[in-house]
Order: C-alpha cells, then structure tokens, then sequence
C-alpha cells in the first residue's frame, strides 16, 4: 500500500469595513482594492469555502517531497473545474457550423 502526502485547503474569507471618500462609487472601489493595510481584518468563518486538493504526491516523508500527481478532478477547487469547463465550452461554440451543413451566415443569423 502507498503512502500519500496531500495538500488540501480551503478558503476563509477575511473581509475589513472602512471609510473611503472619494467622488464615485468606482474610485470608492479602487481605493479599497488598493488599501493594503489589513490590520483590522475579521474572519468570517460562518462561510468559508470547500475542502479542495492542491498537491498530492507519493511515497513521500512530507510536503514539497517525492513526485507530484495529477489531482483527480473530482477533488480539484469547484470553481477553478467550473471555469477550466467553461474554457473548453468556449472553444467548442467557436468551432465552424460547417460540420452541422450550416453556412457561415446562416449560422450568425
């Protein structure tokens, strides 16, 4: 039987309420995304996100040792798969009507 060593995590949202002034509810915005000081952080544990699987490898003593593995997908963060799918989806649509028998401008109709 193999040993594993496995990476999982999930995330706690850290959030912080201040008092921005600004001229707009955009420069609000961007004076908040770019405030840098988080020394009155709170933690909302109430909904934090699912357990995911970042890095697995085998037979090893510990992390960051031994070969990694693939992450089977099932256990891959549920957002990260939604947008990997929604990428391939994207690319599927863009494919020519041709195939269908469909001519290009009766496929932009």
């Amino acid at each position: 039987m193999s040993r594993f060593v496995v990476k999982t995590k999930y995330h706690l949202p850290v959030y912080r309420q201040r008092i921005y002034e600004a001229a707009s509810v955009e420069e609000a915005c961007r004076l908040a995304v770019d405030d840098e000081g988080w020394e009155d952080e709170e933690m909302d544990s109430d909904t934090w996100g699912e357990t995911f699987v970042t890095g697995i490898s085998e037979n090893a003593e510990g992390a960051y040792q031994g070969v990694a593995l693939m992450i089977p997908a099932a256990f891959q963060e549920t957002l990260q798969r939604k947008a990997d799918l929604f990428e391939a989806l994207v690319v599927l649509i863009r494919e020519p009507a041709r195939p269908m028998g469909l001519s290009r401008h009766k496929f932009e109709r």
